[in-house]
């Protein structure tokens, strides 16, 4: 064996994004380089503080280069703030083309990032709420955005209705149903979250006397019958019989979900619904899954308990009825900023309410 000279030429294309950034950025800046992104569709989007601005172009490009399936690189220009849960963007590198297609719990998402909501970070709450809808139980998706809990419900013969206020949404909402094909199960509509609530125990009853039942082929082997001519294939169907209540409200829209709340008092004060309440196969009143944000103050390191009974107390105060911490489930879903978390809320609908003729 022999040592030789061999002169090894790196050049950009060895270089990981953050070595690279590591080594062209300020030293400074260097605590934290900006390499971590969320990814939708094709799309990167960052949220680069105020002293990576100046570079911002320069990180877009490097973040580009590194990552194959992106085409386009974005920064959030503000914060989260208006009706529909939209904010303002700007392309930092690639393509401006924000019309994606997304991959979650096995269906597909298509939407213009611009216009309407979506947050990749929120997949697992997305599938942890699917996974408690039972097949043939009916559930109400009060924001829904553009589909992610009742797209995947309706892959599970959930009978969902779905509605987001954001015409986008809904537009892109429909799209999904039928891309997923799941149009026998979700139901899209474009109204106000306070009327879509008031109007929901109709809209199911209602759609229940219609059609008791949704017969939906399987992809199975399709069972044979006799006739006259001989053997002939007959399809295979699976018969879901619509329930005449919801199972269970799903309420996504943090920064306000709360406040909508009052809107669930008399919900099943008409008399058309008081035989369904009683008896041997009474059905239970539905469970609320309301999600909501809970901020702190810098210094103050609140414990749950002190969390959970400023949450109880916004709940109660929304509803106009005192209920106990022990009625109420909390769970956990993210921390947004240092002294901001997100949490999902869970009850069942106290009778007070549920009856209230005020």
């Amino acid at each position: 064996a022999k040592i030789i000279p061999y002169t090894l030429v790196l050049d950009y294309t060895h270089w990981r994004a953050d070595e690279i950034l590591s080594a062209i950025l300020p030293e400074k800046l260097l605590g934290e380089v900006p390499t971590g992104f969320t990814v939708i569709g094709h799309i990167a989007h960052l949220n680069l503080r105020d002293e990576y601005l100046p570079y911002k172009n320069l990180i877009g490009e490097v973040i580009f280069d590194k990552n194959p399936r992106i085409r386009t690189v974005i920064n959030k220009l503000d914060s989260i703030d208006t009706k529909f849960r939209t904010f303002a963007m700007e392309v930092l590198a690639g393509d401006e083309d924000f019309e994606v297609e997304q991959s979650e719990s096995g269906c597909r998402f298509q939407f213009d990032f611009r216009k309407v909501y979506w947050n990749s970070r929120l997949h697992s709450e997305h599938d942890r709420l699917v996974r408690q809808f039972s097949p043939g139980s009916a559930v109400c998706d009060v924001m829904a955005g553009v589909g992610p809990f009742a797209v995947p419900a309706g892959k599970k013969r959930v009978i969902t209705f779905a509605n987001d206020l954001n015409p986008e949404s809904y537009a892109a909402m429909v799209n999904n149903i039928k891309i997923n094909k799941v149009e026998s199960f979700v139901f899209p509509s474009n109204l106000d979250g306070l009327e879509f609530i008031q109007k929901s125990s109709s809209l199911l009853f209602d759609f229940a006397q219609k059609t008791p039942v949704i017969s939906v082929p399987v992809t199975s082997r399709p069972k044979r019958t006799k006739t006259t001519e001989g053997l002939v294939a007959k399809p295979a169907t699976i018969d879901v019989t619509v329930p005449q209540t919801f199972d269970h409200y799903v309420m996504n829209l943090p920064d306000s979900a709360i406040e909508f709340l009052g809107a669930f008092r008399g919900l099943y004060a008409d008399g058309k619904f008081k035989d369904l309440f009683v008896g041997e196969n009474k059905r239970e009143l539905p469970l609320i899954h309301v999600h909501c944000f809970h901020k702190s103050e810098p210094a103050s390191n609140p414990t749950d308990a002190e969390v959970y009974e400023a949450l109880r107390q916004r709940v109660s105060n929304s509803m106009k009825f005192e209920i106990a911490v022990e009625e109420l489930s909390f769970h956990y879903v993210r921390k947004v900023a240092p002294t901001k978390d997100m949490y999902c809320i869970t009850y069942r609908i106290p009778e007070e309410v549920a009856f209230a003729t005020d």
